[in-house]
């Protein structure tokens, strides 16, 4: 049995605005098209990404890039057909009796190409530093208001190693086993223990999410070319691994 059937509702929890879309975005596509309703999660407004030279490099390092990145994400779920979204520490996402709180992010630094790691200055109020259960409880908010059929999100080691990636692995996997809600990482790589999805139907869609977060690439043919100069190919293929509790 797929692990997708029987799953009316997904919710999706991700870091960074633009994660969204370049390692999952086939897959929303692909459920919002079979009528499932697909929810978004985003813990940060990636206030430390880097920027894309030219016209929108300024926004670099300010507060301006926080709300640029809100207004791509938002453009972005609309083109990917997500139903509905939240930020993580606002209602719903916020554990009862706590006051809302924003959760910065983190940044990173390069250990060796693919791998990143901890940056070496990290605000007090970052997401990879909060406190696990705290993160765990706000995420276990959300599902407990949405009532998902499937909870998806990184693998443990946050696909590339972003702390702020293998932090929400942890809590919506956390989170879904305190809510009794089955958990899915993602898969980059076909293996024997996980469902590999062959999306190439949805790449217009992809695409179209893709050109929506400006600030933080650019799309050129069937590639993406992220702020730091990487490229690589539009991904409309993922695997997911259910976890058991």
């Amino acid at each position: 049995m797929s692990i997708l059937q029987g799953k009316p509702s997904v919710l999706f929890v991700h870091a960074h605005p633009d994660d969204e879309t370049i390692s999952t975005g086939a897959l929303i596509a692909e459920l919002s098209a079979r009528g499932s309703r697909v929810f978004l999660l985003t813990a940060t407004r990636g206030e430390r990404g880097e920027v894309v030279p030219g016209p929108l490099s300024g926004l670099e390092g300010t507060d301006a890039l926080a709300q640029a990145r809100e207004s791509e994400l938002q453009r972005a779920a609309d083109a990917l057909g997500i139903s509905e979204r939240f930020w993580l520490g606002q209602g719903p996402a916020r554990a009862k009796g706590l006051r809302p709180r924003r959760y910065r992010d983190s940044g990173m630094t390069w250990l060796r190409p693919g791998l990143a790691g901890p940056a070496d200055d990290v605000d007090e109020d970052a997401l990879a530093p909060a406190p696990l259960p705290e993160v765990t409880a706000d995420v276990a908010a959300l599902i407990a208001q949405l009532r998902p059929s499937l909870v998806v999100s990184y693998d443990s080691g946050g696909g590339y190693g972003h702390p702020d990636h293998v932090r929400m692995h942890e809590a919506a996997r956390s989170a879904g086993r305190a809510r009794d809600t089955p958990f899915a990482e993602i898969v980059q790589a076909p293996t024997p223990d996980a469902e590999w999805f062959d999306l190439d139907a949805r790449i217009d869609a992809v695409t179209a999410a893709l050109h929506c977060h400006t600030s933080q690439l650019t799309v050129h043919g069937s590639d993406m070319v992220h702020s730091g100069g990487q490229r690589e190919p539009i991904r409309t293929s993922v695997g997911l691994r259910l976890l058991r509790p």
